[in-house]
């Protein structure tokens, strides 16, 4: 399907803001960025690059936020309608803000948030 930058925008903010505020306050350090695709992996969907909130210790400071980054295109690609399109740009934010608070891959997937 096909999907402007500024629709898509609205749906990742729409994505963010059905999350519970508990989860949103306990955020720390991090923003969330769209683009078009993945320059290595063109078919990825989102990525989390940086420290988990589970990692960070005493000397942790100083830094850039960490980028939880949604590929619009390839989100697009995998989805027929804009009702599919808002719930996978739902479950890839769930999925890379879980990154976030150090939860890894193999718990994702056994969650269903893979």
């Amino acid at each position: 399907m096909e999907v402007g930058p500024e629709r898509f925008e609205e749906l990742v903010s729409d994505a963010l803001d059905e999350l519970p505020e508990a989860l949103t306050r306990a955020m720390d350090n991090v923003v969330v960025l769209v683009e078009d695709r993945h320059g290595e992996e063109p078919d990825l969907l989102g990525i989390y690059e940086g420290v988990a909130l589970t990692e960070r210790y005493s000397d942790y400071g100083g830094v850039l936020p960490d980028r939880i980054t949604l590929y619009r295109l390839a989100l697009a690609d995998v989805c027929a309608d804009e009702d599919e399109l808002r719930e996978e740009v739902a479950v890839t934010v769930v999925h890379e803000i879980a990154h976030h608070f150090g939860i890894d891959e193999a718990t994702l997937h056994r969650l269903g948030w893979g």
